[in-house]
């Protein structure tokens, strides 16, 4: 198993970024990415899969997670789409790999459909974990039925003054509590959970989720050099570059559709769609066998 304790760091232009890197350094680079509100060791049982198959493999943490911080240390504290998806350009280029695949759930995902979107000529694969996930930021959307605004309450909670309080006071229950109704079917260990909870302490972590909740609902500004991007990305451009889609079966936000033409719509390079069985809304924790696999075989060409 590898270590996933021991953390590098590479400076992009905005970030210092904590990371871990995995397996021969010459192998094809592979990039997973967490999201809200987990850490690296979401993929503690992918990595040793993909490296056993020959892959190098990034897992960096996201701004306002873990040892990564801001250079400018008065730099507002931004999290908009746009920024998370640069985040990931950023890096690849910091570290000098101009070609690799991705895979992500939740702001993870997010930023790894941004990027195959903006700089597919980087992106070899993509497993999306969750489908396709672009947000319109620019057109204020309809409301969703009663079901869908409930599960997201925590999204309207974070919009107040209520929330950022609550988060800083209490962030370690409400992110236990996402954990648990996201991913209902699994039972999470108290020690699992302290593996990751220390990433939740970074000093901007508060900031950051914040920031990107207020501003996916119009009620925070984004960052001036990302108001074209946002545009593009609010016209819902498809992703071209190869892909597998996972859905878990068990999701705290309802069970996937059957029908795979939403995805066939969003994905014209789709590889496959798979429904996961015995995995809710963090599928790498409950299913890593199901993200190694569909990464290997979009990558086959390259397994040793």
């Amino acid at each position: 198993m590898n270590d996933l304790s021991s953390v590098r760091f590479v400076q992009t232009p905005v970030l210092n970024i904590g990371y871990g890197d995995h397996g021969d350094s010459s192998g094809f680079p592979i990039i997973l990415l967490h999201g809200f509100p987990y850490d690296v060791r979401s993929w503690d049982g992918v990595v040793p899969l993909l490296t056993d198959a020959g892959f190098r493999v990034l897992v960096p943490y996201l701004r306002g997670y873990g040892p990564t911080s801001f250079l400018d240390p008065d730099a507002p504290r931004m999290a908009e789409q746009a920024a998370i998806g640069q985040d990931v350009v950023d890096f690849a280029e910091a570290l000098g790999i101009g070609l690799f695949a991705t895979a992500g759930f939740d702001w993870g995902n997010r930023a790894a459909c941004i990027t195959s979107i903006l700089q597919p000529q980087m992106v070899k694969a993509q497993v999306a974990i969750g489908g396709y996930l672009v947000q319109n930021t620019v057109t204020p959307e309809k409301p969703a039925s009663a079901l869908a605004e409930a599960q997201r309450w925590y999204q309207w909670y974070f919009n107040t003054e209520q929330g950022r309080v609550g988060l800083e006071r209490n962030r370690r229950g409400i992110i236990r509590h996402l954990w648990e109704t996201w991913s209902p079917g699994w039972e999470y260990t108290d020690e699992a959970f302290n593996r990751a909870a220390d990433s939740f302490d970074n000093p901007d972590f508060v900031d950051i989720s914040l920031h990107s909740y207020r501003h996916r609902h119009m009620n925070a500004p984004g960052e001036d050099r990302f108001i074209e991007v946002e545009r593009k990305l609010a016209e819902g451009p498809p992703i071209l570059v190869p892909s597998i889609v996972l859905r878990g079966v068990d999701s705290g936000f309802g069970a996937p559709s059957e029908d795979p033409s939403e995805d066939q719509k969003r994905f014209p390079g789709l590889v496959a769609r798979r429904i996961v069985a015995g995995a809710g809304h963090d599928l790498p924790v409950q299913r890593p066998d199901a993200v190694a696999a569909a990464l290997i075989e979009l990558l086959q060409d390259l397994v040793t």
